[in-house]
C-alpha cells in the first residue's frame, strides 16, 4: 500500500477511482485529505475520458469521520466565509462542490462510515453498501448533531429523529431500507457491483448525464433540501455552544489529544 493519502486509478473504461487511504486512521478526513480528494475530483470533472468517478476506503473502513486528533482550523482546503463557528458551513460548502460536479460520483461504503464519513457518502450520487457496514453519527451523544443534516431528507422524520437521539449507527442493509444507501450488497461483492454499475452509467455520455444528474439534484432543491442543509449548518453552531459540547471539546485539548479515549468513554453508556 502507497504511503500516498488518496491513491488514483482507473479500474474499467472511463471510469475514474479514488481511494482514501489512511487505513491506520480509518480514512479519518484531515484538511490535507480533503483537498486532495476535492482536486482530484474536479480534474476528473474535467478529463473528457473520464465519465463516473469512485470513491472508496482503503483498509477496514470507508470513512470514520473527521480527524479529530488534526487541527482542522488550519490549511483549510477552500474558502468559506469566517465567523463563529464557521466550520460546519465550510463543510457543508464542501459537500455541495460535490453535490454540483457534472458527472456522477459513486461511494462505495464498507466497514465504519461514520459522522463526516457518512456525509461524504451523502454528497455523492449514488450509495453502494456493505450489507454489514456501520453507518452513523456518534458526535449527536456529546457534540452536536450532524455537519450536514441530512438524514431526514434521505431517510424521513421518525428515522431521523431516532438516529440523532441516540446517535445509533445502523447496517448497510438498514440504510439502504432507510433510503441512505442506494443498495447493499454482501461485502464481498460490493467492489463488483459498483464497477459494473459505474461502468454502465459510463456508457452515457457525460453532456447528457450532467442533465440527467441536475434534474434529480433541482427536484430536491425546489423541495428546500439545499436551503435546508445550509439552515442546517446554524443549528450545529448553535449546538457547540452549550456547556456540554464545549466541556468535552476542551477535553481534547486538555488529554493531550486521546481522541481514541474520549470517544470510547463516549459511546461506552450505549453499549449494544
Amino acid at each position: 500500500m502507497s504511503d500516498d493519502i488518496l491513491l488514483i486509478d482507473a479500474p474499467r473504461p472511463m471510469v475514474r477511482r479514488l481511494t482514501l487511504n489512511r487505513p491506520e486512521k480509518r480514512n479519518a478526513m484531515s484538511n490535507a485529505l480533503c483537498a486532495r480528494l476535492f482536486k482530484a475530483l474536479e480534474d476528473a470533472d474535467l478529463d473528457p475520458d473520464v465519465r463516473v468517478t469512485v470513491i472508496r476506503g482503503a483498509g477496514p473502513s470507508f470513512c470514520s469521520g473527521y480527524d479529530l486528533s488534526a487541527d482542522l482550523e488550519a490549511d483549510r482546503p477552500y474558502h468559506t466565509a469566517r465567523g463563529h463557528q464557521s466550520w460546519s458551513r465550510h463543510v457543508v460548502e464542501g459537500w455541495f462542490r460535490m453535490w454540483d460536479l457534472a458527472k456522477p460520483v459513486v461511494a462505495q461504503v464498507h466497514g465504519h462510515c461514520l459522522a463526516g464519513g457518512s456525509e461524504l457518502a451523502t454528497a455523492c450520487d449514488v450509495v453502494y453498501v456493505a450489507e454489514d457496514a456501520q453507518i452513523g453519527y456518534p458526535p449527536t451523544r456529546l457534540m452536536s448533531p450532524p455537519d450536514m443534516q441530512f438524514h431526514p431528507w434521505l431517510m424521513g422524520m421518525r428515522r431521523a429523529m431516532e438516529m440523532y437521539l441516540t446517535g445509533d449507527s445502523i447496517s448497510g442493509a438498514q440504510a439502504a431500507a432507510d433510503g441512505f444507501a442506494t443498495r447493499a450488497f454482501p461485502a464481498d461483492r460490493l467492489e463488483d457491483e459498483v464497477l459494473d454499475f459505474a461502468e454502465r452509467a459510463a456508457k452515457v455520455p457525460s453532456d447528457l448525464q450532467q442533465i440527467n444528474k441536475r434534474s434529480v439534484h433541482r427536484a430536491m432543491e425546489i423541495m428546500g433540501m439545499r436551503d435546508g442543509l445550509r439552515a442546517g449548518t446554524e443549528i450545529q453552531s448553535l449546538a457547540f455552544t452549550t456547556d456540554p459540547s464545549r466541556e468535552y471539546r476542551e477535553r481534547f485539548k486538555r488529554d493531550g489529544g486521546s481522541v481514541k479515549g474520549l470517544l470510547t468513554e463516549r459511546d461506552k453508556p450505549f453499549e449494544g
